[in-house]
């Protein structure tokens, strides 16, 4: 019996090398759970192209938005690990569904394959050109001033805009109320019109506006600060070390959990070789974003170490939804 029993692990492992060294014989699925047009999706496309360069396959984009994003992840954790199902996703189904519902319906440890971040998103706290603050220092003050007068406006509950002007305003005592919008575009036109004095959004929405001056930046959340703004300081700069106000998450690449081991390391290296490409380049620049490739390993270690932080962002919000 162990003999058999050794015979069929070494069929099957040899099986399984024999497929990889055939992959990918077929275009492959590469799932995005948000709608065209978005910074997700053109990332998507881009990497697409340029990951089906190196494969030598077409690999189709299947755009699959709604519930926060579970709904792209869940027909991935339900797909063949065979390699030709792949999920491309920002931070919110991965990092941010498990500690905001109650029921999702997939478990990311146990259903997903970990390849590689492709980028971290840097984020901008803003204010409109009516709130005299130029720092964030000063901000604070003109808040705790106006102690429970002040709204911040975020592109939907739950979002990283929310759960970090939450816990601002949890940590510094300022009382500010929460104001969701549908998206950042709305948002972004109430702060220039007055109806909210501040808010944390991206680069690539927030750019012509802070040009023009209608937008004042007054901190970068993220590790570095960002080139097209290189006179704006990181919130550590600033004076704001708080964990919670480094970037958690950003664009990430899985694969159904059960992927053969070959499969997944010659998709984590084509990936992290196309981040360094300047067509992926040239679209971080664009979104604000910060690119990574970093290993599986680190991947994994990224997301273990969020957890926490994630867990207490939410709890100060109260975004969790049952």
């Amino acid at each position: 019996m162990r003999i058999r029993a050794l015979i069929a692990t070494a069929a099957l492992a040899f099986g399984s090398i024999a497929f990889a060294q055939d992959y990918p014989s077929r275009p492959i699925t590469l799932v995005v759970p948000a709608p065209p047009a978005g910074a997700t999706d053109v990332l998507a496309r881009v990497l697409a192209e340029e990951m089906g360069k190196s494969l030598k396959q077409t690999i189709i984009v299947d755009n699959r938005p709604g519930a926060s994003g579970m709904l792209g992840a869940s027909a991935v954790a339900r797909a063949a690990p065979d390699g030709y199902t792949l999920f491309l996703s920002h931070a919110a189904p991965i990092y941010y569904a498990p500690y905001m519902f109650s029921k999702v319906p997939y478990d990311v440890r146990r259903d997903f394959a970990f390849i590689t971040e492709i980028c971290s998103a840097s984020l901008v706290l803003a204010v409109n050109k009516e709130v005299p603050a130029r720092t964030m220092k000063e901000f604070v003050a003109w808040a705790q001033i106006n102690k429970g007068k002040v709204a911040y406006g975020s592109y939907g509950v739950g979002s990283s805009s929310h759960l970090l002007n939450a816990h601002l305003s949890e940590s510094r005592h300022l009382d500010m109320t929460h104001v969701a919008y549908k998206g950042e575009a709305p948002m972004i036109q109430d702060m220039i019109g007055g109806q909210i004095p501040m808010a944390i959004g991206t680069l690539g929405t927030m750019a012509p506006h802070i040009a023009s001056g209608s937008l004042r930046p007054l901190a970068i959340i993220g590790e570095t600060r960002l080139p097209e703004l290189p006179n704006v300081p990181t919130m550590a700069e600033a004076g704001f070390s708080d964990d919670e106000f480094k970037p958690i998450g950003g664009v990430m690449l899985t694969a159904p959990a059960k992927t053969p081991a070959p499969i997944l390391a010659r998709l984590e290296k084509e990936a992290r070789a196309a981040v360094q490409t300047t067509a992926m380049k040239s679209r971080f620049q664009a979104f604000g974003l910060v690119g990574m490739g970093n290993s599986s390993a680190e991947f994994r270690k990224n997301f273990e170490a969020s957890g926490p932080v994630i867990q207490k962002l939410v709890q100060v919000s109260g975004a969790k939804v049952d």
